[in-house]
């Protein structure tokens, strides 16, 4: 993956402020919890353009965090600045914040920017892949990693005994006229922490059928209609996968999806005729992908007339096909050699 700089090439020079700017992810479902051979979970995600993470740094006496997540922040610049080998002296203010717990990979992203706008502040060459080993971030999934290093449509080829982050094996761009309407229920988290990892270890072991049907859908439905901006084989395939993966997990999340709200949304998203459709990792974020902005604003009319009082919100959203940038004192720069 592309290091902030290339190890080629010397650093640049320790910059006054720094400001990162990064993506939300999307989990559209593991392609293999079964692991037979050898690899196990898998993922396919997407990069979108809203949530999305603003953050900067500047030169402190000590570690010092403000704005929304700021006792999260604090853990990540003493483990970047130890990382990095470096002070851990910086001032992190928080602009913009991705939703935590809600199904958006908010702790990749924000240990990640964290750490690249340290290593931008002091010069340093900074590879994402080796501090994502550092915090045990993408422990499971490699998306939330690529998504902030490159964007895109994004598969990974799961973890095996090394415990080394999933390698990226597909990267797509996503189409531009398509959109992404989230549907967010603010009232509720998805589960994480300790219930996550309760999770993975109580459940049963994933039909090897399934999964095998899964990396078929992937590799012969999905990706192929990316390339050839196909929306409803691409839906049609994302949805397939949700129920598969989704129904797996309705033990430790009360159903295939995890908030009441949400699975009433994603119901009238089917019965108006939407291909794709479904959660977002642990959720509690529903998704339903549509070919055009007309038909996402028309979708979130429909969903705010047919659930008044619901307590959700719409969000259209673009996938994004470029990761995080970083803007030191020469301009905005992606994460990229």
């Amino acid at each position: 993956m592309p290091e902030l700089p290339s190890r080629s090439e010397p650093a640049a020079g320790p910059a006054t402020a720094v400001t990162v700017e990064a993506p939300a992810r999307l989990h559209f479902g593991f392609l293999d919890l079964h692991g037979g051979l050898g690899r196990r979970f898998g993922s396919i995600g997407l990069a979108i353009d809203a949530p999305a993470l603003r953050l900067t740094a500047e030169p402190a006496p000590e570690p010092c965090a403000e704005g929304p997540e700021a006792e999260r922040v604090l853990g990540y610049i003493r483990a970047a600045a130890a990382h990095l080998g470096v002070g851990a002296g910086v001032r992190i203010r928080v602009a913009e914040a991705i939703p935590a717990h809600a199904g958006f990979g908010s702790g990749t992203q924000l240990a990640l920017a964290v750490a690249a706008g340290l290593a931008r502040l002091h010069g340093r060459p900074f590879a994402p892949e080796d501090f994502s080993n550092a915090l045990d971030r993408g422990n499971r999934s490699g998306v939330g990693l690529c998504a902030f290093t490159e964007g895109g449509l994004i598969v990974d080829g799961g973890r095996d005994a090394t415990g080394a982050p999933p390698p990226v094996v597909a990267r797509l761009p996503y189409p531009e006229a398509w959109r992404v309407v989230l549907i967010l229920d603010a009232g509720m988290t998805g589960v994480h922490g300790a219930r996550e990892v309760e999770a993975f270890r109580d459940l049963p072991r994933f039909p090897e059928a399934q999964a095998a049907e899964i990396c078929r859908i992937v590799l012969m439905q999905v990706l192929p209609a990316a390339v050839t901006a196909e929306p409803e084989a691409f839906g049609a395939g994302i949805t397939t996968i949700q129920r598969l993966v989704g129904d797996h997990f309705a033990p430790h999340q009360g159903g295939r999806f995890a908030s009441p709200a949400v699975a009433r949304a994603l119901a009238r998203v089917a019965e108006a005729g939407v291909a794709g459709y479904g959660q977002s990792s642990w959720g509690p974020t529903g998704f339903a992908l549509v070919p055009s902005e007309g038909q996402a604003r028309a979708l979130v009319a429909d969903l705010e007339a047919a659930l008044p009082g619901a307590g959700l919100r719409y969000v259209v959203a673009r996938g994004r096909n470029t990761g995080a940038t970083v803007t030191g004192g020469e301009g905005p720069a992606p994460l990229r050699a």
